[in-house]
């Protein structure tokens, strides 16, 4: 990939730490507290936070503040309406607080930090600026502040992911994990979340070995996990990173394999019956967020499965940042047709055929492939 993309993985990365270092501090507050103030529900009813307008606001101003807003194109999920509301003041008020608060380290990893904190309007600017419709020309970045928000306010896993899409194609990804766990044993966490929540709410919750930040550019052939930036300390830059890889394995009856926690917009029952065709004999690793593509590039779980539910249509913000690190990590994602995604056809993912499949082979992504044409007729979706 050309090096002209140097520059920008780099403002990316820097400000994916910075964003996660502000759902780290809400989370903290969310989850210490009877915080109702800091969640507000959208329509669709999910669950909406100060982390999420927060990160919004960071990585826009960040964005802008490094490549001029004028060059700066965002496609994100949150729009300003709701925080823009007479009676969501407070909210606004906390936005801007942890904004300010989180924007003033920001020169620690060598970006700019306001002059002056950032008032009500210059934060709201900053939001709005995030609305752009994507497409097949040009540059874009691609904005999901805090994916997993039901994760997030559960004490659950969540993501931040941050892409850079060039005429339809992803050139750049960057995904923080603020919760994910840096050794591999930890992860038996997530077969039963919420048995173990009281570990993130307790004092333990800084000791736990978790937090990273994961990113690769197109045509690079690698892929990088860094753990986060510690809060309030110095740190030297650049921060220490370590090749990541998908997993070896491409026996079934011996891969993991990651589904959505939901049941709402993703068909398990399909699934399950999926992964018993081909061989899957492991309990699925039900996972928030876009950790699952995490999971898959750091070698943790070999296979990503999701079958939407009709009528529900994937967003290229849930996948465009996953999906260019785990394919520079050495892995394959497609669409349970063989084709690759299609991030050219605005914010979503249009013409996908039936659902997506992430594996950390060809072999086992070619068995998979293989069994949803044999088995689809049959299913339910």
């Amino acid at each position: 990939m050309d090096e002209r993309f140097a520059q920008e993985l780099d403002v990316a990365v820097k400000a994916v730490h910075v964003a996660c270092s502000l759902c780290q501090r809400v989370q903290r507050r969310l989850l210490s507290s009877a915080a109702g103030d800091a969640v507000l529900s959208k329509d669709d009813d999910s669950p909406v936070t100060v982390a999420d307008w927060g990160v919004q606001a960071i990585v826009s101003w960040l964005l802008s503040e490094s490549f001029g807003s004028q060059n700066v194109s965002l496609v994100a999920e949150e729009d300003v309406c709701a925080l823009s509301d007479p009676s969501s003041v407070k909210l606004l008020s906390s936005v801007v607080e942890v904004v300010n608060e989180c924007l003033d380290g920001a020169s620690k990893l060598g970006l700019h930090k306001p002059i002056k904190p950032l008032g009500t309007s210059e934060v709201l600017e900053a939001i709005r600026r995030c609305n752009a419709n994507g497409g097949p020309h040009g540059r874009f970045w691609v904005l999901d502040p805090v994916d997993g928000t039901l994760g997030f306010v559960r004490g659950n896993q969540y993501a931040v992911a941050l892409a850079l899409i060039e005429d339809g194609q992803v050139v750049l990804g960057v995904l923080g994990c603020p919760n994910y766990p840096l050794n591999k044993e930890l992860l038996s966490y997530h077969h039963q979340p919420h048995q173990n929540q009281s570990k993130l709410t307790s004092g333990s919750y800084d000791l736990w070995e978790k937090g990273c930040v994961m990113y690769a550019k197109r045509g690079s052939g690698k892929a990088w996990m860094q753990p986060l930036v510690p809060q309030d300390v110095q740190v030297e830059w650049p921060y220490e990173a370590k090749l990541i890889r998908v997993s070896s394995v491409d026996d079934p009856a011996m891969a993991t394999f990651c589904e959505p926690v939901e049941k709402a917009n993703s068909n398990q029952t399909f699934t399950a019956g999926l992964a018993h065709t081909v061989g899957l004999r492991k309990q699925p690793l039900r996972v928030y967020s876009m950790v699952k593509y995490a999971a898959i590039a750091r070698g943790d779980a070999e296979v990503f499965m999701k079958f939407a539910r009709c009528g529900y249509k994937e967003k290229i913000w849930d996948h465009a940042a996953g999906v260019v690190i785990v394919q520079e990590a050495g892995g394959v994602v497609t669409d349970a047709g063989g084709r690759p995604l299609d991030f050219s056809r605005g914010v979503f993912l249009e013409g996908l055929d039936r659902g997506i499949i992430v594996c950390c082979g060809s072999t086992l992504h070619e068995k998979i492939v293989g069994a949803v044409y044999a088995s689809w007729d049959s299913s339910n979706l």
